[in-house]
């Protein structure tokens, strides 16, 4: 099947954070990869296109995921007795110093990228590792899946294990810009991008801060970084940058905390500030929200109906290894959970989130990282999955939104029987 075709189903996509539409037994044109319209009966003009049809299937936007840890992967589901600090120094920087290694980071990748590309997730933000060979292999690995990718080599110039910690800011800066120049000038991806990857404020000292900002302005990339996920980090940056006045201050102090010129995730957000929240909301910096994580490793609840409240931009992370599964279903699950204890045992003004919301937040809210992603409203990009929940049955009917509700809660039970990323079916290679 190439990029015009139409796929005949019970489709379901997010209009907006509410508004849900569901259209049953409706049809799903894609044209030159991008989404023309979802029909109830299909239109003359479109009946020459070739017609999947699957008819009882559940169609649904790719999954985006706006945070990541491909070189985590290998060890999720461990250390999770653990809080944050204590975490990261006796698992994750140990395993990342192991990619220095090809032939390690190669066998350690091909399992992850796999795993990204048969599940439902279409769209990702990844972080990778210090190492500019083992990172430009993950991002051909990634190019090669199909997927959609933003992939960040990672910078960290201070406070880390000894065998990855880079030697200082020069350096650090060195790698980085030629890690960028040779995607730039040498290689042909196509569906992956570089996105600038300071760890976190405790791991790039104050001179690197300033090199990485001369590199975002030079190449116009996209920033992506981690945001007050555990209070302990929050008082140790508090000692590193005393005249910062928060967490947030202390990336905008360097010009790496959103605005038309610098687009921003931070992941987590657990533990914010008023003022940082007018902020995230005039910056427009994205929020990746890991409620997996966030519960593993006992950071917290991030206030996810302030952000939405205050119009800043809210997207999903699985987290892996601090979140020990990579579909965003789980993630979607987990948000509505956590924003229940959240209201119940906070601050009962803070409405737990609805289903509708946590898809919204898990297609067309990360989405919107890439663009126009995440739903099928015309001229978006054709990302798509069909799924086969006949296992969930019932003794009644059920309605789209109960199925769709089911598939979020209980996705192991159902077939991914074809995943487009842009109109072409990376599960199926042969009918490309």
């Amino acid at each position: 099947m190439g990029k015009d075709f139409v796929l005949k189903g019970n489709i379901c996509y997010s209009k907006s954070a509410k508004e849900l539409a569901l259209v049953a037994d409706g049809y799903l044109v894609c044209e030159e990869g991008l989404c023309t319209g979802v029909f109830q009966q299909l239109p003359q003009q479109y009946q020459h296109l070739p017609l999947e049809d699957c008819t009882g299937k559940m169609i649904l936007p790719g999954l985006v995921d706006i945070h990541v840890h491909a070189p985590q992967y290998a060890f999720r589901c461990l250390g999770m007795d653990m809080e944050l600090i204590e975490w990261l120094s006796h698992y994750a920087f140990p395993e990342e110093a192991k990619y220095k290694d090809l032939a390690y980071a190669e066998k350690a990748y091909g399992s992850f990228v796999e795993d990204l590309r048969q599940g439902p997730n279409t769209r990702a933000a990844v972080f990778a590792t210090c190492h500019v060979p083992a990172s430009l292999l993950l991002m051909d690995m990634l190019e090669a899946s199909g997927l959609v990718t933003l992939v960040g080599k990672v910078n960290m110039d201070r406070n880390s294990h000894p065998q990855l910690q880079e030697s200082g800011p020069e350096a650090s800066a060195r790698d980085t810009e030629a890690w960028v120049s040779l995607i730039l000038t040498e290689k042909a991806y196509h569906n992956t991008a570089p996105i600038l990857t300071p760890r976190f404020i405790p791991s790039c000292s104050d001179g690197l801060m300033v090199k990485l900002k001369e590199i975002q302005q030079k190449y116009g990339l996209p920033v992506q970084s981690h945001l007050s996920e555990n209070k302990g980090e929050i008082a140790w940056v508090r000692e590193l940058c005393p005249d910062a006045a928060n967490y947030s201050a202390a990336y905008d102090y360097f010009g790496l905390f959103g605005g038309s010129d610098t687009p921003t995730i931070m992941a987590h957000c657990v533990w914010m500030e008023e003022e940082e929240l007018a902020l995230m909301a005039e910056r427009q910096v994205f929020v990746a929200h890991c409620p997996q994580s966030n519960m593993n490793l006992a950071s917290g609840i991030a206030p996810i109906r302030r952000f939405l409240d205050r119009g800043i931009p809210v997207g999903l992370g699985s987290d892996v290894a601090g979140g020990c599964h990579t579909s965003i279903f789980r993630a979607m699950s987990d948000a509505i959970q956590v924003s229940k204890l959240y209201w119940r045992l906070l601050d009962q003004n803070e409405a737990p989130l609805a289903i509708e919301e946590a898809f919204y937040l898990g297609t067309m809210g990360g989405g919107a990282f890439f663009g126009k992603v995440g739903s099928f409203l015309p001229s978006y990009e054709f990302d798509a999955l069909v799924i086969d929940d006949s296992k969930l049955e019932a003794p009644y009917d059920l309605s789209l939104n109960e199925r769709l509700a089911r598939i979020i809660y209980d996705p192991d039970r159902c077939i991914l029987e074809r995943k487009f990323v842009r109109g072409r079916d990376v599960l199926h290679k042969a009918a490309l």
